[in-house]
């Protein structure tokens, strides 16, 4: 899609702090990082939210969450991430094409603060 802001990122016709890079998937830094740790991991195929996948991206899905551990370790999150696919209006996605967020870092606040 010419006026998705992810298939242009994927076109290059964006740039991005790429991170990963593959056949199906490319992952690069947020650029409104909410921890010292924020990953965007896209399909390079246009799909417009988890509500409208298919079968046959099933491993598209798959090699999104096969690579977060990977990913994660290596931009600096080894004690743990988050792993966030906001879907639809409802779900707060705000571009409308498939994204999931890995979120980590070192932890600021300690073990003591209850976790949502």
């Amino acid at each position: 899609m010419s006026d998705c802001l992810f298939c242009r990122i994927v076109a290059g016709q964006i740039p991005a702090q790429k991170v990963y890079e593959d056949e199906l998937i490319l992952a690069f830094r947020d650029i409104h990082p909410q921890r010292q740790v924020h990953i965007l991991v896209i399909p390079k195929k246009h799909i417009t939210s988890l509500a409208t996948v298919a079968p046959e991206d099933a491993e598209i899905l798959g090699r999104m969450l096969v690579k977060a551990n990977e990913i994660a370790l290596a931009e600096g999150s080894p004690g743990g991430f988050r792993v966030i696919i906001n879907t639809g209006e409802i779900g707060q996605q705000e571009v409308p094409h498939l994204h999931m967020h890995i979120v980590g870092g070192p932890d600021p606040v300690g073990p003591m603060l209850k976790r949502i």
